[in-house]
């Protein structure tokens, strides 16, 4: 089983101004997706998300990047940056996890018929 992880990291918080720049990005929302390529009985991709935020470090603008050039993985890199290997790490790891229990769960929900 192999599982491709997509990242949407283009929801943002900009300041309107800082350091003399202009919609200064600041705090990333970010969804991470990973599917699988083993498919279910109805042909579907096996999939997990996990959700969360990212605080970037503004306080050097030296290498500033427009906010119209900006680019889902142009953001995507300064939230992996920002988190560190080890959390992205732990990031795809969870949703790896989620994705092998919904191909081989280790418990199910049954209904009692009577």
């Amino acid at each position: 089983m192999a599982i491709t992880y997509t990242w949407d990291c283009k929801t943002v918080d900009v300041y309107p101004t800082d350091q003399d720049q202009t919609d200064v990005v600041y705090h990333v929302h970010w969804i991470v997706t990973g599917t699988s390529d083993t498919l279910d009985p109805d042909g579907l991709a096996y999939t997990s998300t996990s959700i969360g935020t990212q605080f970037l470090d503004i306080t050097d603008l030296a290498s500033f990047t427009p906010f119209a050039d900006l680019t889902n993985a142009s953001v995507t890199a300064w939230v992996k940056e920002a988190m560190g290997a080890d959390q992205v790490t732990s990031t795809e790891t969870i949703i790896e996890t989620a994705v092998t229990q919904l191909i081989t769960p280790t418990s199910v929900t049954k209904t009692i018929a009577s």
